[in-house]
């Protein structure tokens, strides 16, 4: 199965690399030590402190893999965008019904629509991709079509 590329900021590689150091160097130590201290206390069988930490072993060893999986096939966002054409690490001013919103388009790793960061993927990301200021695009949105012109791109 080949992997998705996934596309971050430095910024975000920086966090993601950290998280990921995090995860193998400390949380990794925790979480045997406390397997170390449950196998003490006997019978596995019935060691809710030993299946708890097995657990988070298991889920720790799974976000370990995630994220390598995603080291493999990540592309940084280039600060050199081509001028004046939303792509991947646009920030972007867009108006709808008269009011103004700001947007940057990140990839899917780094969204957090609460934060203005829209994934490349998502619909209201990809429809704003490859265009430039004074265009206006129709988003399909669960209360129906939106419509937004881009009113400008912050290089």
């Amino acid at each position: 199965m080949q992997q998705q590329t996934s596309y971050l900021s430095e910024e975000g590689y920086e966090k993601l690399q950290k998280e990921l150091e995090e995860l193998k160097m400390h949380t990794r130590r925790e979480i045997s030590a406390r397997i170390e201290e449950a196998k003490k206390l006997g019978d596995l069988s019935e060691n809710s402190e030993y299946m708890e930490a097995k657990e988070a072993q298991e889920f720790n060893e799974r976000k370990i893999a995630e994220l390598e999986a995603l080291f493999r096939n990540v592309v940084l966002i280039s600060k050199n965008r081509k001028k004046g054409i939303v792509q991947i690490g646009s920030a972007i001013t867009v108006k709808t019904g008269g009011k103004k919103m700001n947007f940057t388009i990140v990839g899917s790793e780094e969204a957090d629509p609460s934060a203005g960061k829209i994934s490349n993927v998502s619909p209201i990301g990809s429809a704003f991709l490859n265009k430039k200021p004074g265009e206006a695009v129709n988003v399909s949105t669960p209360g129906g079509m939106v419509k937004y012109e881009i009113v400008e791109i912050d290089e």
